[in-house]
């Protein structure tokens, strides 16, 4: 069974495209990549422990988190076991981000990783929206300045529509692709500079949403860095009806309390 497993995985692996469901103990020994992305629902805690799971089992030379802005890692104190210290330093509370608590530990799973912050000032993504996001990334081999096609394009404003629970009108989806976009080439440049600075391997943290091979951050480092192999792995909340755009990927529960998440925006789930 361990040997048909890793046989799998190590397909999976190979063949992108095709999605392979996993559970929790294949953590611990996921496919070599140079670099990781671990994909995440932002509140759930469960997330939280697989990343760190798998963190201690990768030993990544570099950690890049979708949280952190890039200027913030030097602001880190030397002890990563101190959470409030580390909180305070980044910022966490003010910033919007679900309880520090659940992503200390993957901080602590890799102690001697270096940090590195990928997420993207309020500024910048407002100039995405406006002008494109090339506009704020226009390095070329990230890919931005060429319109998505046309199915592409319609596939991520329905499910920006459909994440902002269809409160808002339809035509204002198209901007925030360009803010979409601009997040995930954030994601896949700092990779790609933690790979060259630290010789890898990489792990990324982020949103599963980010970790899309169609369209996300790992399709874009693909493209900016064709000699790195790249992994994704995605977690969600309920059993997709197709195999969903990650490499490999698990259910688990959702949050018990979280009520509708649709309620803040006015709108509806459906």
């Amino acid at each position: 069974m361990r040997a048909a497993l890793s046989t799998l995985l190590a397909f999976a692996l190979a063949a992108p495209a095709v999605a392979s469901e996993i559970q929790p103990a294949d953590l611990d020994r996921l496919p070599p990549a140079d670099v990781v992305f671990l994909g995440e629902v932002h509140d759930n805690p469960a997330h939280h422990a697989h990343q760190a799971r798998a963190v201690a089992a990768i030993r990544p030379a570099a950690l890049v988190f979708e949280m952190i802005l890039p200027d913030q890692p030097a602001r880190l104190p030397a002890d990563r076991g101190d959470a409030a210290a580390m909180a305070r330093a980044l910022d966490w509370d003010a910033r919007g981000w679900p309880d520090f608590a659940m992503y200390h530990p993957i901080f602590t799973a890799a102690p001697d990783a270096r940090i590195y912050g990928a997420d993207v000032a309020q500024a910048d993504l407002a100039r995405a929206m406006g002008q494109g996001a090339a506009a704020v990334l226009p390095d070329p081999s990230l890919g931005l300045a060429a319109p998505l096609p046309d199915a592409v394009q319609a596939g991520m404003e329905d499910l920006l529509w459909a994440a902002h629970c269809y409160a808002m009108p339809r035509a204002a989806m198209a901007p925030m692709v360009q803010a979409q976009r601009l997040r995930d080439a954030a994601l896949a440049d700092a990779a790609r500079r933690a790979l060259a600075e630290t010789g890898g391997p990489v792990v990324v943290i982020t949103g599963t949403g980010h970790a899309r091979t169609d369209h996300g951050a790992p399709a874009i480092l693909t493209r900016a860095a064709p000699d790195a192999t790249v992994l994704s792995v995605g977690q969600m909340e309920a059993a997709p009806d197709t195999a969903p755009p990650h490499d490999l990927w698990l259910v688990t529960e959702g949050v018990a309390g979280r009520g509708n998440p649709c309620a803040a925006f006015g709108g509806t789930e459906g």
